[in-house]
């Protein structure tokens, strides 16, 4: 009888979620998620370290924000442990075993939504300003004014929590003593694949503020490009960015080389050629909400042509965070391929990519 009892009790004690987390305020959350918010569901997986957020638009743009643990004041995980899959060599049999982690699919504007139910009269206010010229890079018109709720010391808590694999993801906001319960429809993972991105390869890297990137497409926008070339060279211009196909022609900007401007530029071309590729101008302008919070942006070309872009964000507290986007750039045709200018760059020489801090181990 007693072994029986033992028994129910045990089978009646509560299953601990597998996700749960506080943190004192959603402002870094909604921030970096509006980065990435360019499409309607987003890939979510969260791990022992944080969680990492990924957009997909048609494969030509990909668009990862991540929430580290440093983001929290509490952070706890329950992660079921990763299926055995059988090897078939010996070499796969001795590789480190996959981190637990657990992986859904959301609404995204549902979640950034939530995340300011009690801020929406500052969203609207900084939406307001942003719509009258959304390149602006000044950020002193996006800072709160003296009776919004960040100033006021209002922003609450937030607490997320998911029970297990296929309820919906928990948030509760406190504040002020209300609290508001929001219960989103999680999705069955449809894993995207990574744009292919060849960092032991690249052809150029450049690290620069990310305002002057921001002032540079503003200064571009006006004549309502259809397409942005960008070129990197040895030689002068060192990198340009060149709009094409709208209605008012064409029109440049010129970075000039200096630590001053480019803290890093390193190109790696054989026979004197540069990296040049074009993209269509509206999905660039899609990163323009990580350029306006971020205070670093690390440019990166490989030579298949596609476009590597890492922000790096000083949240509240000393923490860092890291948006990371990736562009595939227009086919080039045979003619324009063998032409003398604007021409694809060739293997890269040397390491390029080991000596950036701002570097995510290769995400």
């Amino acid at each position: 009888m007693a072994t029986q009892r033992t028994q129910r009790q045990n089978s009646s004690a509560p299953v601990p979620p597998i996700f749960r987390a506080v943190a004192s305020s959603t402002r870094p959350l909604y921030q970096l998620l509006k980065s990435i918010n360019f499409t309607h569901k987003v890939h979510v997986e969260i791990t022992e370290n944080g969680i990492r957020f990924a957009t997909d638009h048609a494969r030509v743009m990909q668009g990862v924000a991540h929430w580290n643990k440093n983001l929290f004041t509490t952070y706890l995980t329950n992660l079921p442990e990763p299926e055995h899959r059988p090897s078939s060599s010996a070499s796969d049999s001795e590789s480190d075993p996959e981190p637990p982690s657990t992986t859904f699919q959301i609404s995204l504007p549902a979640l950034l939504e939530t995340l300011q139910i009690f801020g929406a009269a500052d969203a609207a206010s900084r939406q307001a300003k942003s719509d009258v010229d959304p390149y602006r890079s000044n950020l002193r018109n996006y800072r709160s004014d003296a009776f919004s709720n960040q100033a006021l010391g209002m922003a609450g808590t937030c607490s997320l929590s998911y029970a297990a694999e296929g309820d919906p993801l928990s948030i509760v906001l406190e504040e002020s003593g209300v609290n508001t319960t929001c219960n989103l429809t999680t999705y069955v993972p449809e894993i995207p694949e990574d744009i292919p991105f060849d960092i032991e390869n690249l052809s150029f890297k450049i690290i620069t503020q990310a305002r002057w990137l921001l002032d540079a497409l503003a200064e571009l926008a006006p004549a309502s490009p259809e397409k942005l070339t960008i070129t990197a060279s040895k030689k002068e211009p060192y990198l340009r960015l060149t709009s094409s196909g709208g209605p008012l022609g064409s029109s440049s900007v010129d970075f000039a080389k200096g630590r001053d401007l480019l803290e890093t530029f390193v190109v790696n071309t054989r026979g004197g050629k540069v990296w040049s590729n074009t993209f269509k101008f509206d999905i660039l302008k899609s990163a323009s909400e990580a350029m306006k919070i971020a205070s670093k942006v690390s440019l990166r070309g490989d030579s298949q042509g596609v476009l590597s872009m890492q922000f790096m964000v000083e949240i509240e507290g000393g923490s860092l965070s890291f948006l990371d986007f990736r562009f595939v750039p227009y086919a080039i045709s045979e003619a324009e391929e063998g032409s003398d200018d604007g021409s694809e760059a060739e293997e890269g020489e040397g390491e390029v990519g080991q000596d950036g801090e701002m570097d995510l181990d290769g995400e």
